[in-house]
């Protein structure tokens, strides 16, 4: 089959290779075998390539940490799933969906939502669900609060705002660059602040009539974090998702003392391990979301899997909007 296969650690261009006589995975007890129509590029997949992921699949292997396509083989012990059922699914690691073909536990498959074509599908699951999970499980956002989101035309970031406005919160989104601002507008932001040329904190201010926003969602980090706390709400609440900016902040006690707001992590894949539970509800509320139009996955690029490494890539950048995927366009589903 062919698949991008990880050799070596290094960034994507080098430690990707493309082979065309990779061998199909057989799938083992509860396993079932997608064959996949899409997946998208994340953050963790340049971090695996690179050796910093805190996961690390023995080499040679197929990264690829969602994907949609359809049930081509089942394991011993699987009942729930046919062979042609159209899913999205988080495979394993060694074993994912940068290739034709991917392993997935049976439990990690969910049906795919009618109304997203496969790369919108495949987007539906890791960005999706960590925007989610931060907006109502930890922030437990309400209708009328205000929510500033950092890296607001990403993967990430733009689920965040559409999922915000569905719950019918008001939006400040905080972007670099034109392209991306109109990203964001285009997601029904209320506001769209370009960070390099206006100031996130004032803009805010002047949003909230001086009070602030009530949740701030920030997978950046460093300064950016620093500067947010300068415009979070009293008793308004912090998430923190990743890093992405390099640089992982102190944070002054005394200041979240005096203002009364809360700093709160988020790792999503932890409610995989722990609380596997919680998953099935999200993908219920994501799917019923996406089938009356409230959310529509960003695709920045669809790429043929030899082009996927300079999309990672970019990815890295931090040059694309939504999200980069690869497809393969002879899959039906």
């Amino acid at each position: 089959m062919k698949a991008l296969q990880l050799t070596e650690l290094g960034v994507p261009s080098d430690a990707l290779h493309y082979v065309t006589d990779a061998p199909v995975p057989e799938p083992g007890p509860g396993q079932v075998r997608v064959r996949v129509a899409a997946a998208p590029a994340n953050f963790p997949d340049v971090l695996m390539c690179q050796g910093l992921y805190q996961d690390k699949p023995p080499l040679p292997a197929v990264l690829g940490i969602e994907l949609a396509g359809l049930v081509d083989a089942v394991g011993p012990e699987v009942d729930r799933w046919s062979i042609g059922d159209r899913v999205i699914a988080l495979p394993e690691l060694a074993h994912g969906g940068f290739a034709e073909y991917a392993l997935a536990p049976a439990d990690q498959l969910f049906a795919a939502p009618q109304g997203l074509d496969a790369a919108q599908a495949a987007s539906l699951t890791v960005a999706y669900q960590t925007a989610w999970f931060a907006l109502h499980r930890r922030a437990r956002l309400q209708p009328g609060e205000v929510v500033l989101v950092h890296a607001a035309a990403g993967g990430v970031g733009s689920a965040t705002v559409e999922l915000a406005k569905a719950a019918g919160a008001q939006v400040i989104a905080v972007v670099g660059g034109e392209r991306k601002a109109e990203v964001a507008r285009s997601l029904g932001a209320d506001l769209v602040v370009d960070r390099t040329i206006d100031d996130f904190v004032a803009a805010t201010k002047e949003f909230t009539g001086g009070r602030g926003a009530d949740v701030i969602f920030d997978p950046v980090g460093g300064d950016t974090y620093r500067r947010s706390t300068k415009c979070i709400a009293w008793e308004g609440r912090i998430l923190i998702i990743g890093f992405a900016g390099g640089q992982i902040q102190e944070v002054a006690l005394n200041h979240v003392l005096i203002k009364n707001y809360s700093i709160l992590g988020l790792v999503w894949g932890r409610y995989r391990q722990l609380a596997p539970e919680t998953i099935p509800a999200c993908h219920v509320e994501l799917s019923r979301l996406a089938a009356e139009g409230s959310i529509h996955p960003v695709i920045d690029s669809r790429l043929s899997l030899a082009e996927l490494p300079q999309g990672l890539m970019r990815l890295a950048a931090g040059d694309t909007v939504g999200r980069v995927a690869w497809v393969d366009e002879t899959v039906d589903f």
